[in-house]
């Protein structure tokens, strides 16, 4: 394990290229603005019950300082026992409640798809199959009852523990193709039989597919033909092929699903044999690193050698908007979104019908973003609406956030004690970056602001955060919520220091930031915001849950993915790989006297990390990525046996979960009332 941030040597190496170890690619030196303007503010905070239709955002003030009752009737939709922590090469789910594999990698795909042979893996059949740790999942609706599109993101392949026989340093040109048709997304048919409490993946010929690495996409938006996108291979700089790193997401009110490249950086040697120092620059603030790859990819393709194709690495770092419903459609590239390590992208549909999608970058000291269209969404349902308003997101605003604290800066001291007035918050403001073309940056054109956005945003002031992640508006209330899943650098020596914003000096447990857009209008440029949870063990005094008795919560660390019911309360998944326990999913009512009563769902195996939650009435999905992946391990020594027991190796797998008596997820009494 590594001894910072609990994850396992294999985590740190293949899915991210040990981004939490070192120094982060952010030297820029931005400083917490709180420090410089301290804006003090004699209104406080309150949430007010009572919700509004979803994208209305009609929020109430925050004016004021709740607290939960130590005790009061259980939030509808958390009505169950807290499993205790995992521990096991197992999942555990509430007593009353089942689980079941939905959907594994080497599952077929497509009809044709051969059986998952472990021993004989092949780049054609695994083209066909579920592919490789699975980590966004997303449900869309088809005509008739109990029929849905479900999405899956595959983010990275471990390919000592997907291959019997790896060789680091000579991968067979099998084995890279392999990894390559494992990487991107899965389209399958979910069905579910009348009486069925569970529903079931159809290889169906008509709608299911898979995207990878080698699936042409188009780039769209401003950046468009940009000179940075350039290649030998793409001259025009509007065609990439495939896309990878594809970590969380979020769907539209259109109908399509958003996926975002994160640990683009990983696949890619030579970045200090890029031809010239400004390419050299560019890439080191992106984390592409010196030498050799770890996958070696670029023996077999000379893309991913950035000596010989330095813009290579430009075409990914994107959002890439999927059309489950067309499955002839080509993914599309949306550079209106900037280009960083993208978490995912939630959409919301402001008052006056613009729509705003609010984004993270997953690295430690990296900023969140929001993006505001130019044009209105278009509510016929007409195939023309629809196909208009898959251009909303090539044309508007790119904005960097920048947060200030309302307390004295000598309250905050990096141990995550709360200040005199009683909460982390303050106010904060959209920094605008870029408007098509032009920029707000100065010395930046509109180009380089969507090619480098990182650099945009230093330059700009935003704020530095503790890896934001999943960033997703609420649907009743319109505040937004934001995973900031840790940052075990913070007040190191030469590293930013604690703010009001990132409480915690060597942060290991992140925390969950809330955010009011002024007015309750998504296209602001002015907020509020406070932290609802400081996560950890809520013994420990470091530690926040929104002002509920701590004696009754459930230990939370790393949140990473957000989901809401349709009771308006906050899922969350961690990605703590065994610092307090397994990892799982939790439950917290954002609303009322249960306000930060943080409850655990469910745990999964051992060395697994929980993604992509879907909450629906009657059943929950999640992904269970990387069973097993701990130090030492790999396909000849397994440390886990999930999900198939005995003495198989360990695969990732969409897991659902539903209750036998009928009743509804979280709801008391098996009527579900």
């Amino acid at each position: 394990m590594d001894s910072r941030v609990g994850k396992s040597a294999a985590t740190c190496r293949f899915k991210c290229g040990q981004a939490c170890a070192g120094q982060a690619p952010n030297t820029s030196g931005n400083v917490y603005f709180g420090e410089v303007l301290r804006q003090v503010v004699s209104r406080r905070w309150s949430l007010k019950a009572g919700a509004v239709t979803a994208g209305a955002l009609a929020a109430a003030p925050l004016t004021g300082s709740p607290r939960a009752a130590a005790a009061g009737p259980t939030a509808p939709g958390t009505a169950f026992t807290p499993v205790p922590t995992g521990t096991g090469d197992r999942v555990v789910v509430p007593e009353e409640y089942r689980h079941e594999v939905l959907i594994r990698w080497g599952d077929p795909v497509l009809p044709d798809a051969p059986p998952f042979d472990f021993d004989r893996q092949t780049a054609v059949a695994q083209a066909r199959q579920f592919g490789v740790n699975n980590d966004y999942c997303a449900l869309l609706p088809l005509r008739g009852r109990d029929r849905w599109l479900m999405v899956s993101n595959h983010e990275y392949a471990t390919e000592p523990l997907m291959f019997g026989h790896w060789d680091p340093d000579r991968p067979t040109e099998e084995q890279v193709r392999t990894a390559w048709e494992a990487h991107g997304l899965s389209v399958v048919l979910l069905e579910r039989a009348p009486g069925e409490g569970l529903p079931r993946v159809r290889t169906d010929a008509r709608w299911n597919r898979r995207i990878t690495l080698t699936t042409p996409c188009e780039v769209r938006g401003p950046a468009a033909g940009s000179r940075y996108l350039r290649t030998s291979a793409d001259p025009g700089g509007v065609r990439v092929l495939g896309t990878m790193a594809n970590c969380s997401g979020g769907k539209t009110p259109w109908g399509t699903v958003l996926s975002g490249e994160e640990n683009v950086h990983v696949p890619f040697a030579h970045a200090d044999a890029a031809p010239t120092a400004q390419q050299r620059a560019a890439l080191r603030r992106y984390g592409f690193a010196p030498g050799p790859s770890l996958r070696k990819w670029e023996r077999y393709d000379r893309r991913f050698d950035l000596g010989r194709e330095p813009n290579e690495a430009n075409r990914f770092g994107w959002i890439v908007e999927i059309d489950p419903y067309d499955p002839h459609s080509t993914p599309v590239k949306r550079t209106a979104l900037g280009r960083f390590k993208h978490e995912a992208a939630n959409v919301v549909v402001a008052p006056d019908g613009r729509v705003t999608a609010y984004m993270g970058d997953d690295e430690r000291f990296e900023y969140l973003y929001k993006f505001v269209s130019d044009r209105r969404m278009r509510t016929g349902g007409s195939a023309t609406d629809r196909e208009y308003n898959q251009t909303l997101l090539d044309s508007g605003t790119l904005y960097a956030a920048r947060f200030t604290g309302d307390g004295p800066a000598e309250e905050i001291d990096g141990s995550g004690r709360l200040p005199a007035d009683g909460e982390f918050d303050g106010s904060g403001r959209w920094l605008p970056l870029a408007h098509n073309g032009h920029s707000f940056v100065d010395g930046m054109t509109a180009e380089e602001v969507y090619v480098f956005t990182r650099q945009a945003a230093d330059r700009a002031g935003a704020t530095a955060m503790d890896r934001p992640e999943d960033v997703e508006p609420h649907p009743y209330t319109g505040r937004v919520y934001a995973a900031l899943t840790n940052n075990d650098y913070r007040g190191a020596a030469g590293a930013p220091a604690a703010d009001e914003a990132n409480p915690r000096a060597a942060n290991r447990d992140g925390h969950v930031l809330e955010l009011e857009e002024h007015g309750g209008d998504a296209t602001a440029e002015r907020f509020r915001w406070r932290l609802m949870l400081v996560c950890g063990d809520p013994a420990a005094p470091g530690t926040y849950y929104a002002g509920y008795d701590k004696s009754r919560v459930s230990a939370l660390s790393c949140p990473d993915n957000i989901a809401f019911d349709r009771h308006g309360n906050l899922w969350l998944t961690t990605d703590n790989s065994g610092r307090l326990g397994n990892d799982g999913l939790y439950v917290v009512p954002t609303e009322g006297p249960e306000r930060g009563r943080v409850k655990r769902f469910m745990t999964i195996p051992v060395g697994a990390e929980a993604c992509g939650p879907v909450v629906e009435d009657d059943f929950v999905l999640l992904s269970v990525q990387h069973p097993g992946e701990v130090a030492g391990a790999d396909a000849q020594h397994p440390a886990s046996h999930w999900p198939d027991g005995g003495a198989s190796r360990p695969r990732a797998a969409v897991v659902a979960v539903w209750r036998p008596d009928g009743g509804g997820i979280g709801m008391a009494g098996p009527s579900g009332a």
